[in-house]
C-alpha cells in the first residue's frame, strides 16, 4: 500500500496530475484542492504537462500515492505512462481520465483504480475516486449507514448532497461515480437529528442540504454541486442566509 508522508500527527497525500492541457490540469487541481481541504487532509498536488515529464522524475515518482493520467497525451499517452509507472511502483493508485471509453480494458491491465470520463459527471467522479482511495488507505472518513431494501449501505457523510422527504420516504442524493439516489423509509426530522454534528442545513421543510455542497445562493435559490437547485421558502430565507454566511468558511 502506498505510504503516506506524515507531518506531525497528520499524514500528507501527494498527488500527480499528468494532463497536456493546462486549462484541464488547472480545473482538476482546483477540484482536488477544494475537496481535500473540506476533508481536512494535508496534501501536495503537482502538475505535469506530459507523461514523460512525470516519468523523468525516475525514483522520484515513488513519493506519490496517486496519479491522474490523461489517456490521450501526445508525447507519451496515459496508458504507456502507466506501464512505465508500474515498472517502478506497483502500489501507486492510477486514475485515468479521458473523453472516451476506448481504453478501459488497457486500464485494467495496469491495475487502475478508476477510469473517469470527462463528461458532466467528471467532477463528482473525481470526488468518489478520492473517497475510494482513502478507504483503501484506511484513511478515516466519517460515514453513516443507510438501511436499504437490499441491505445496509455505508456512505461518506461528505458525499451526501441533500436529503429529500417525499411521501413518508427519504431520498438520499449521493455524489459517487455519478449522481445516485437511495430511498428508505423515515422522517427528515430524525435524519436532521442524526446529522446535527455535521454542516447540514434545513433549507425547506422537505430538504436537508449539506452546506459543503452549496456553491452559491442566488435570490431564493440554493445552487448545489452538480447543478441541482432547491428553492428556499420565504419563511426560511433569513434563517438559511444567516447560517450560510456564518458557517460557509468553516467547512
Amino acid at each position: 500500500m502506498p505510504k503516506l508522508i506524515c507531518v506531525g500527527y497528520k499524514c500528507m497525500i501527494k498527488i500527480a496530475i499528468c494532463e497536456d492541457r493546462m486549462k484541464t490540469l488547472t480545473i482538476i487541481k482546483s477540484w482536488l484542492e477544494r475537496y481535500l481541504i473540506e476533508l481536512g487532509i494535508i496534501y501536495q498536488i503537482d502538475g505535469f504537462l506530459s507523461g514523460q515529464d512525470f516519468i523523468d522524475l525516475g525514483a522520484g515518482i515513488l513519493n506519490y500515492q496517486i496519479v491522474f493520467l490523461d489517456v490521450n497525451m501526445k508525447e507519451l499517452n496515459g496508458i504507456d505512462t502507466a506501464k512505465r509507472i508500474r515498472e517502478l511502483n506497483s502500489e501507486m493508485f492510477i486514475v485515468f481520465a479521458t473523453g472516451n471509453a476506448d481504453y478501459i480494458l488497457e486500464g485494467y491491465k495496469v491495475d487502475a483504480i478508476r477510469y473517469l470520463l470527462k463528461n458532466e459527471n467528471f467532477e463528482s467522479g473525481i470526488y468518489e475516486c478520492i473517497d475510494a482511495i482513502l478507504a483503501k488507505m484506511n484513511y478515516n472518513l466519517e460515514t453513516v449507514e443507510l438501511k436499504l431494501k437490499k441491505g445496509i449501505r455505508e456512505v461518506a457523510v461528505n458525499r451526501i448532497l441533500y436529503v429529500e422527504s417525499q411521501s413518508h420516504k427519504l431520498k438520499f442524493h449521493i455524489m459517487e461515480d455519478e449522481m445516485k439516489t437511495y430511498d428508505l423509509y423515515g422522517k427528515l426530522d430524525e435524519i436532521e437529528e442524526t446529522l446535527k454534528e455535521y454542516p447540514f442545513l434545513r433549507v425547506h421543510q422537505s430538504y436537508l442540504v449539506n452546506l459543503k455542497h452549496i456553491t452559491k445562493i442566488v435570490g431564493n435559490q440554493v445552487n448545489l454541486t452538480g447543478g441541482q437547485k432547491i428553492i428556499i421558502p420565504r419563511a426560511r430565507y433569513k434563517e438559511v442566509m444567516e447560517f450560510y454566511v456564518k458557517n460557509k468558511g468553516e467547512f
